[in-house]
């Protein structure tokens, strides 16, 4: 089975490197990582590899990797990324002292990857299966962990066929963090005891956010001298702006700030056409009041810090692909509104059940959810305070993390 699992890494390897030479910018960006990858001098002493697949998995990562290094000083991290959306925003991660493309899981890479940098353990974030390098990181004696998992019983481990795949997720973890009892359950129903409940660090991660959270000249500036609610919209994609634009709860009474997921030129002139009256962030120079209704957020990573502004939030993606973070708004104590597209998200299913979210389906009600929240304090202040709770649950999944490996 091992023979087919690398036979089918080396002909998707090779689509990269083909859909590279056609022009693909991902795939160019990461064949050029991985030669890259292949210049940089040995490792020398312990060194501790965290291992994540994008941005948002590395900022599941972070609270993790930031404690350890706190408590290991002298140990140097390396810091791996799969996709081009993780490595080119995090390239320069002061805490890391080496950040890379993940090499193919081809043995020839893997144990030049492993030759090179020495780690001394291993950690992999959530959905990262890659069986070669698991396979040569034991058989090396490495320590190696997974941590914010999740498991789903339609996954390969768990079809009659995944015999290989389960053997493999046994034998090469010493120990899986999986966020749910659902996760637990399955785990320890193919065999596999040496795991527990940890939670989600993305709650630690997000807690951190709004701890450190500064103010924002420019977006004090916008809402100077306003008095009525702000909606903040996060991530949003086509269909949520079409939505937010149908909204009647608008004029002097809401001011939205609304950051949407892609901020290419094209996108961004689409809002505007639907937000006549807005005006950009990055157009409020030093000084400058605005009395526009909408402010769009035009570069990337000021999101997280802007929820503290937000009455409501607004989160894009559930009538796509699924919907983004909700945490960021959550951990301020902001209700969230989103879309249908939510199922695979814990946190969401979580806040609806605890009356700090809302799920709409369409324009009505979306404009139903918002205009309670918006028009009854008692409604409001209740959505707030259990996401205030949700939140202080589930905090402390770095710690529990930790103390177990150390122990």
């Amino acid at each position: 089975m091992r023979a087919f699992y690398t036979i089918g890494i080396w002909f998707y390897t090779l689509g990269i490197r083909l859909a590279a030479l056609f022009g693909h910018s991902k795939a160019r960006l990461m064949v050029e990582g991985w030669a890259k990858g292949n210049n940089i001098r040995k490792s020398e002493g312990d060194t501790a590899w965290f291992h994540a697949a994008s941005l948002g998995e590395f900022e599941q990562a972070r609270p993790v990797l930031e404690e350890y290094k706190h408590r290991h000083p002298d140990c140097r991290i390396v810091v791996t990324f799969f996709s081009p959306s993780g490595y080119e925003v995090r390239k320069n991660y002061p805490t890391a002292d080496v950040v890379l493309y993940l090499p193919p899981d081809l043995p020839s890479h893997v144990k030049r990857f492993l030759d090179t940098y020495r780690p001394t353990v291993a950690f992999f974030v959530k959905y990262e299966f890659w069986f070669n390098y698991l396979t040569e990181l034991r058989r090396r004696g490495i320590p190696t962990y997974i941590f914010s998992a999740i498991f789903r019983p339609s996954q390969y481990f768990f079809k009659p066929w995944g015999y290989w795949f389960r053997k493999e997720l046994k034998d090469c973890f010493n120990h899986l963090f999986v966020q749910n009892k659902e996760s637990l359950e399955l785990l320890r129903s193919i065999g596999i005891g040496h795991c527990s409940v940890a939670g989600d660090t993305r709650f630690d991660r997000v807690h951190q956010i709004a701890l450190a959270a500064e103010n924002n000249d420019t977006v004090e500036r916008f809402l100077d001298g306003h008095h009525g609610k702000v909606l903040v919209c996060g991530s949003t994609w086509p269909p949520d702006e079409e939505l937010i634009h149908q909204l009647s709860v608008t004029g002097d009474e809401l001011r939205m700030i609304l950051a949407p997921h892609v901020i290419s030129e094209e996108h961004l002139k689409q809002i505007e056409g639907l937000f006549p009256d807005s005006v950009r962030y990055s157009k409020l120079t030093s000084g400058t009041h605005t009395t526009n209704q909408v402010l769009i957020i035009d570069n990337i990573g000021l999101l997280s810090k802007l929820y503290r502004y937000a009455d409501v939030a607004y989160i894009g993606g559930g009538f796509g692909v699924g919907i983004h973070n909700i945490l960021e708004a959550v951990t301020f104590g902001k209700p969230v509104l989103f879309g249908p597209n939510h199922q695979k998200f814990q946190e969401a299913k979580d806040i609806i059940a605890c009356g700090g979210g809302f799920c709409h389906s369409d324009q009505i009600s979306l404009e139903r959810h918002l205009k309670s929240l918006l028009t009854d304090a008692e409604a409001y202040r209740r959505a707030s305070q259990a996401c205030l709770d949700y939140m202080n649950a589930n905090l402390g999944s770095t710690e529990k993390i930790l103390s177990t490996i150390e122990h």
